[in-house]
């Protein structure tokens, strides 16, 4: 019978500096190509040129029209750059660039008056609010549940 020989794995040992102190591992820097802006940079310049908050989907598009960044081919950068601002916004906190001020809308942070003046959504659909008793449509609903079952 034969006997397999195992060794152990060794820990890595930390490099030690000149001052012989052990050197810590540096955090990655952002990644930079020659010339061109990220989305995330380019967005933030949209922004700041825009009077208004926008959309994910609406920042694409004036990224576009500037020359500023194009999708390298992707079926819905809107999304991906939807993502980026949160993940900023979420990692960064108050350093963050932008501020969400409405569901689906952006603006750079310290730009305008207040968190809410951005443009109130027009559906024309009437909607009850959450407790009310009678539904959007507006005819008169049960006022409890012992209501719906009463027989006449």
């Amino acid at each position: 019978m034969s006997t397999k020989k195992t060794t152990a794995k060794k820990a890595p040992q930390a490099t030690k500096t000149a001052t012989g102190k052990n050197a810590e591992p540096k955090a990655k820097a952002p990644r930079q190509r020659a010339g061109k802006l990220s989305a995330l940079d380019a967005a933030a310049q949209v922004l700041a040129s825009a009077n208004e908050p926008m959309t994910a989907k609406a920042m694409i598009e004036a990224m576009a029209a500037k020359g500023l960044w194009t999708s390298p081919g992707g079926k819905t950068p809107h999304a991906t750059l939807y993502a980026a601002i949160l993940r900023e916004i979420n990692d960064k906190g108050a350093e963050a660039r932008f501020e969400k001020i409405d569901r689906g809308l952006f603006r750079l942070k310290g730009t305008g008056a207040s968190a809410k003046t951005a443009p109130a959504k027009a559906t024309g659909k009437k909607t009850a609010k959450k407790g009310s008793a009678k539904p959007a449509d507006g005819t008169p609903g049960p006022k409890s549940v012992s209501e719906l079952f009463k027989i006449f």
